[in-house]
């Protein structure tokens, strides 16, 4: 895609009025077709299509596999036979294999109970929106989606099919620091939030890549194992790339949500599940070194800005990307946030050296916490203030699952998910107005009533987006 489509990607987008409660947009299919929910019986596994088996999606194959709880009935993957499937299809070699999610669901719809969505970011809105309408459970990825309104929808899909359980793979929301903050929020040790710090300076996959391009890369010769007329979904094409796939996707704002969207959902997410902070009024750009309009900011800062609420006060989240963009530290940090082990490090580029791990640091009123990722849990700081609460503090439970048993067991009726679409999906939208502002370089003021933005036509407009590719238009139809 050249110069003048990328001016045309934004003509057509500045079409689609967002005005109003997210319409069905210039959608006239007809609603996907049901297929009656089998019950799961005491004694019985959930019968889990898996679409997306490489990469993450091959790591979240063996998690569900680990919990003794799956039975896999179906994988898919627009590039099946890769090298990156080949360790999944290799030890399961009698499961069915397709490259189509329609087509797998055309074949083994009946024979499916959940499905597991480990595909890149422009991908999870069609596949979970059939998944839904087909009467199958959903567990993707996070972020749930790649623009505000495709989570808009998912969310109501989700409503239209309450009885379907769903979950974002946010893993720490089933760790030790979903339940510390819970427990220390109950318990007023975590209380009167005005601040939060979130950062993630490890190197990313775009960094050094030159700012000033102009198009995307020159087309390539598309892999014989690659599907890429359907690993685009709802996208406009593009020519081949090996760097957009296996990753590289994350890079560019037709596909990806950057760092933010990557590392945003296990850094942020049990503050503003707790603390209720919802959808921000303004977000701020602070710094976006590098910015072009194709791929992400070498560095980027930006500050959401959330309201007061119930008897909460007026709180920011400052989030820092980029390894030379640090966030600044509180007196008594005392050197590096503690790193989980269980933590996978940030992936796609070779390990550098960094001041500071992937974290967040929390200021209330009378204490400040620091964490690290995914399920780490807080500490007090300083030490001396963690020692002088440490006999105040209340016991935190165990989590009786992991995010994937979690998930499944919820399948079965047993639990409720953690982080289902009615959570999960604010705090995905979180990350796609800091998308909107970092790509358009500017501040965004947001009306959380109405959700508009209301400083600027074309970013209200985005949070639409361009219109789907042709034959992808039903997924909108809720």
């Amino acid at each position: 895609m050249g110069k003048n489509s990328r001016r045309s990607f934004l003509r057509d987008a500045a079409l689609l009025s967002a005005a109003g409660a997210f319409p069905s947009i210039w959608i006239k299919a007809n609603p996907l077709p049901g297929i009656p929910q089998r019950t799961i019986r005491p004694g019985d596994k959930v019968k889990l299509a898996c679409i997306g088996i490489g990469n993450q999606g091959g790591s979240d194959v063996r998690s569900m596999a680990k919990t003794g709880l799956a039975e896999f009935v179906a994988f898919c993957d627009t590039d099946m036979g890769a090298a990156q499937t080949l360790p999944v299809l290799k030890e399961y070699p009698n499961v069915p294999r397709f490259q189509d999610f329609r087509k797998m669901f055309d074949k083994m719809g009946n024979q499916i109970d959940a499905v597991l969505i480990g595909v890149p970011d422009h991908a999870h809105f069609p596949i979970t929106m059939m998944s839904l309408a087909l009467g199958k459970h959903v567990f993707v990825e996070k972020p749930m989606a790649r623009t505000f309104n495709e989570v808009e929808l998912m969310m109501k899909a989700a409503r239209k099919h309450s009885h379907l359980v769903t979950q974002m793979g946010n893993q720490g929301h089933s760790e030790g620091n979903y339940f510390q903050f819970k427990t220390w929020k109950d318990a007023g040790i975590i209380k009167d939030v005005t601040a939060i710090t979130a950062h993630m300076n490890g190197a990313r996959r775009w960094h050094g890549w030159d700012t000033n391009v102009k198009s995307f890369p020159a087309a390539e010769q598309i892999p014989s194992t690659l599907d890429w007329d359907t690993w685009h979904g709802v996208v406009k094409e593009h020519a081949y790339h090996k760097d957009l796939v296996n990753g590289q996707w994350r890079c560019w704002y037709d596909f990806g949500m950057g760092a933010l969207g990557d590392w945003g959902a296990h850094l942020i997410d049990t503050a503003h599940e707790f603390l209720e902070l919802g959808l921000p009024y303004e977000i701020n750009l602070l710094r976006a070194d590098g910015h072009n309009s194709f791929f992400f900011p070498q560095a980027s800062t930006l500050r959401f800005r959330f309201p007061k609420r119930k008897d909460m006060p007026a709180c920011d989240i400052t989030w820092y990307d980029g390894q030379g963009n640090q966030p600044p530290l509180p007196a008594g940090y005392g050197g590096s946030a503690e790193v989980d082990p269980n933590i996978p490090p940030p992936g796609g580029v070779a390990a550098t050296a960094a001041k500071l791990p992937p974290g967040r640091i929390i200021y209330g009123k009378d204490l400040t916490f620091k964490g690290g990722s995914h399920g780490t849990t807080l500490s007090i700081i300083p030490s001396e203030k963690a020692k002088d609460m440490a006999s105040r503090l209340p016991e935190v439970p165990v989590s009786p699952s992991n995010h994937y048993a979690n998930f499944l067991k919820a399948c079965m009726g047993q639990e409720k998910t953690r982080s289902p679409f009615e959570l999960a999906g604010p705090l995905s939208q979180v990350f796609c107005l800091g998308v909107l502002s970092q790509m358009l370089k500017t501040d965004l003021k947001f009306d959380r009533a109405t959700k508009k933005i209301t400083n600027n036509k074309l970013a209200n407009e985005l949070l639409v987006g361009a219109p789907p590719r042709k034959g992808w238009e039903q997924y909108y139809n809720v």
